[in-house]
Formats: structure tokens, C-alpha cells, sequence
């Protein structure tokens, strides 16, 4: 299955995402983030998830990524406002179950997002900052049409070292403000 091929919806985090957000919690699944969160992080993580997608105001979306045409739920996307070098963006950040990987639902997944920040007209860059050694998330900027600025250094969770990639998408100029980005 090729990401031609394969076609997911996203559907609007809502309370009943939090099974998905505990099966996505694994060692394997969290390794490039510091390992599995603690369950009450967990809860936490899932509040900010529903509160993020109930708000209308452009600040972002949480997404569960739905694989068609099996309706299976798979993963977990969204975009979210942060300052980033002096400027306000969006950044996004995506996973796929393990079953699943592989297929080219994270690219769909992405191009959808996409779509999504666009259409909330609020930032004009749009981020993506997966660790250097994470092929699979660096491939997806890749293929989805981000440019990679760079990497630089990093802790997530905070107090954990992490060396990351900068990618950049630009949403369109008519988006936001044009400020200086990393590279830029």
C-alpha cells in the first residue's frame, strides 16, 4: 500500500480517543520521546488533546487518523501554536500505531493536517521537529514537502537531551506574519 493508495479521515480528538492515546504509549512506540508516559501524565496529555480541539480560536487541532475504507482508528495527529525563534507557528507532530506502520498512513495523515492549518489561516510556517534518528517521522516531513532547516538541540520531556530536525512548510504567504524563521 503506497501513500497514493492509502486514505485515512481525521476525526476531531474527543473523549473517547484516550484508549487510542494508551495504545500509542508503548516503549517501542515512545522511544524517540523520552519512553511511555506515567498515567497520570497520560490523562493529562488526553485533556489537553480534547480542550485543544474544542477551541475554535486557530490555536490548533488534535486529530485521531482513521484508516479507510476498515473505519479502523490507527494514530494521532494534530498541529498547535508555539513560539519558535521569535516567531508564533504551528507545530506538528504525529503517530501510527505499530500494526500499521509502513504504508504511508503517516504521509496521508500529514497531507491531511495540512489542510487542516491552512484552513485555520492563523500561521503562515507550519513545524515539524522529529529526532535526527528518527527515519521513519524525517521521512514523512520529506515526503509531505517540508524543508529541513536544520537540527538543533533539545530536551523532551524536559530534563532529557533530545537532538532534533527542524523542518519547516510554508502555508502560504498570505498566511501570518512573514518573520525571520531558523534559516531564513
Amino acid at each position: 500500500m503506497s501513500a497514493q493508495t492509502v486514505r485515512v479521515r481525521l476525526e476531531p480528538w474527543s473523549e473517547d480517543g484516550f484508549a487510542l492515546l494508551r495504545a500509542a504509549n508503548t516503549p517501542e512506540m515512545m522511544a524517540h520521546l523520552g519512553g511511555p508516559e506515567p498515567e497520570d501524565l497520560l490523562i493529562r496529555r488526553h485533556q489537553r488533546y480534547v480542550d485543544l480541539s474544542a477551541d475554535r480560536s486557530g490555536t490548533g487541532r488534535m486529530f485521531r487518523i482513521v484508516l479507510l475504507p476498515d473505519e479502523v482508528p490507527v494514530g494521532v495527529i494534530g498541529y498547535w501554536e508555539r513560539a519558535w525563534n521569535g516567531a508564533r507557528v504551528y507545530e506538528t507532530g504525529w503517530v501510527v500505531l505499530t500494526p500499521f506502520q509502513g504504508r504511508g498512513i503517516a504521509t496521508a495523515a500529514t497531507a491531511a493536517v495540512l489542510q487542516e492549518a491552512r484552513a485555520a489561516r492563523k500561521h503562515r510556517y507550519l513545524h515539524a521537529f522529529p529526532a535526527v534518528d528518527n527515519a521513519a517521522s524525517n521521512a514523512v516531513c520529506r515526503k509531505a514537502g517540508f524543508e529541513l532547516l536544520g537540527a538543533y538541540d533539545d530536551e523532551y520531556p524536559p530534563g532529557r537531551p533530545l537532538r532534533s530536525n527542524d523542518w519547516r512548510l510554508d502555508l502560504g504567504p498570505d498566511l501570518g506574519p512573514d518573520l525571520p524563521q531558523r534559516g531564513a
